[in-house]
């Protein structure tokens, strides 16, 4: 009888990776399409950036919530390609930084940020980081 068993449970198991498996596709499909990047707005600040007392369970995002807030003009015409981009609150990869901050705990959100603040204290145009941003995530 036992033999019988383990066919079941070998396709079961199968079953099992390979619907999980799917399941997880779409959101890496999502995450590799190529995302328009948006036109920084005028007038916009760093003013809604998560500050380090915001930060006080995640210290090690300090500098980088930091970064991002001394780059507003640059971040805000960065899209993000997480998928957060598809949520209607949200505008740019500065928005990740701002309010609930997605930034938080997604680690696109914070390499995309960490590459557009390297970036842009190296001086590269806002053209450059699109260009190294879609590179690396896109």
């Amino acid at each position: 009888m036992v033999p019988e068993i383990l066919p079941s449970r070998r396709s079961a198991i199968l079953a099992l990776l390979s619907a999980s498996v799917g399941m997880l596709l779409p959101r890496r499909v999502v995450a590799l399409r190529r995302v328009a990047h948006p036109t920084p707005r005028v007038g916009i600040t760093g003013t809604k950036v998560l500050t380090a007392a915001d930060l006080t369970k995640s210290p090690h995002l300090v500098e980088l919530f930091d970064g991002i807030r001394a780059i507003p003009q640059i971040a805000d015409g960065i899209g993000c390609h997480c998928g957060c981009a598809e949520l209607s609150s949200h505008y740019s990869l500065l928005s990740c930084y701002e309010g609930d901050a997605m930034a938080k705990s997604c680690p696109i959100c914070q390499g995309e940020g960490r590459v557009t603040v390297r970036l842009a204290k190296a001086g590269k145009s806002l053209i450059d980081i699109r260009a190294a941003i879609d590179a690396q995530f896109g």
